[in-house]
Order: structure tokens, then C-alpha cells, then sequence
């Protein structure tokens, strides 16, 4: 199988230096290509393929936000892997929104940041729980009221009861194995109702759905 291809976007060069000498130690990652700020990271992703793009949020020129949206909105099929600090709650909002496939603490541990590396290659979110729990604390308390006399969200309406649950357990944090053992159904099943849940949504990935279920109010902080 081909190996990861992992693209690096930081403007501290010695940051991507500790990054390339970790990826290219493991065998089934890459480096294909580095960049200083946004702007260059998205004009180097235009020609060169990556699977991975490790972003900073805080860059010259251009912003990992926007580098984000750029990446996403011109069909740029690269996932997004969003680094940052504590203090930077609305910035990852932001880049979520963009269509990042998650986050992590820029202090992770190696084998944090490999195995991450490998979930978001795989499709999966990436959400450190603790950043997590900040970001959705920023977050909930901005959205919309919604009155319980009105019901349900009426986005909530297409999804089947089945799908709701799963929608749940995504927002939980819950592992594709873990739903799976939690609702008593096959690891085949939950990713085909994630499938369906992302079809229906119009949601592009994970994190989407996260997103979705706070702001209908699904599931509360």
C-alpha cells in the first residue's frame, strides 16, 4: 500500500523540521512538500497531491483558516489536520466550519500526532477531548435558542431514529468500534449509517456532524 502523504504548513522551519524527521521515520508516511504560510501551502497543494495537510492556524500572508477554506471550496480532495493551542478556541471553530477534518494540540505527544495523521488519512475526525470540551464551552452558548415548545430541529427530520443515535454517539466522541459495541451493531454498519448521515446532511466529514448535532441541539454540552 502506498505510503501517507503528508504535507507540512508552519512558518517556524524548525517545527516542520521535528515533523519531517517524525513522519519519515515511520514506513507508511511521507513528507511530500512544506510551506511558510497559507498561501503558499494552497498554491503547492493545487499541483502537488498530498493526502494529509498539517496546517497551523497562526501563519504570514495567509491564515490555516483561510488556507482551509481555500483547500476545501476549490474541490481539493487533501484532508486537513488543524494544530493549535489552548487559546485559540474561535480560530479552530473557524477552520472546522472551513472544512477541516480536526485538531490537535500542537504539544501532542509523537505518536499522538502520527496516530492522527493516520485517522484523518483513514476519514475519521480527530478531536483532543480537551480542546474539545473548550471549544463546544465557546461555542453552544452562541447558537440560536431553540425553544422546546417548537420541537425538534426540523434538519433532524430526513434522519431515521437509527441515525440519530449514531449521530449521537459521534458527537460524544465515540470511535466507529465504540459505537458499534454501544448501539450492538456491526463496525460495517455504523460507517454505512455515517454514509447516509453525511449524504443526507450535505455535511462533509465527521467534525460536520459534531457541528450538526450541537447546533440542532441534539446533544447538549
Amino acid at each position: 500500500m502506498s505510503p501517507t502523504r503528508v504535507f507540512l504548513a508552519d512558518d517556524q522551519s524548525l517545527v516542520r523540521g521535528g515533523f519531517r524527521m517524525l513522519i519519515e521515520a515511520e514506513d507508511d508516511m511521507a513528507v511530500v512538500g512544506e510551506a511558510s504560510d497559507g498561501a503558499s501551502a494552497v498554491r503547492s497543494l493545487a499541483n502537488r497531491p498530498a493526502d494529509v495537510v498539517l496546517m497551523d492556524i497562526r501563519m504570514p500572508v495567509m491564515d490555516g483558516v483561510e488556507a482551509t477554506h481555500r483547500l476545501v471550496h476549490s474541490g481539493n480532495p487533501t484532508k486537513v489536520l488543524v494544530l493549535t493551542t489552548f487559546d485559540l478556541d474561535e480560530y479552530v471553530f473557524a477552520a472546522l466550519k472551513a472544512g477541516a477534518s480536526g485538531f490537535l494540540l500542537k504539544d501532542a505527544r509523537p505518536e499522538e500526532l502520527l496516530a492522527a495523521i493516520r485517522d484523518v488519512a483513514a476519514g475519521d475526525a480527530v478531536m483532543s477531548p480537551s480542546v474539545t470540551r473548550r471549544l463546544l464551552e465557546h461555542v453552544v452558548p452562541t447558537l440560536p435558542s431553540s425553544p422546546t415548545d417548537k420541537g425538534p430541529d426540523p434538519r433532524l427530520g430526513v434522519l431515521t431514529d437509527r441515525e440519530q443515535e449514531v449521530l449521537v454517539e459521534i458527537a460524544r466522541g465515540a470511535t466507529n468500534s465504540e459505537i458499534a459495541r454501544t448501539l450492538y451493531m456491526a463496525e460495517g454498519t455504523v460507517k454505512t449509517h455515517i454514509g447516509r448521515l453525511l449524504a443526507k446532511l450535505e455535511i462533509r466529514d465527521r467534525v460536520g456532524l459534531v457541528l450538526f448535532a450541537f447546533e440542532t441541539r441534539l446533544v447538549e454540552l
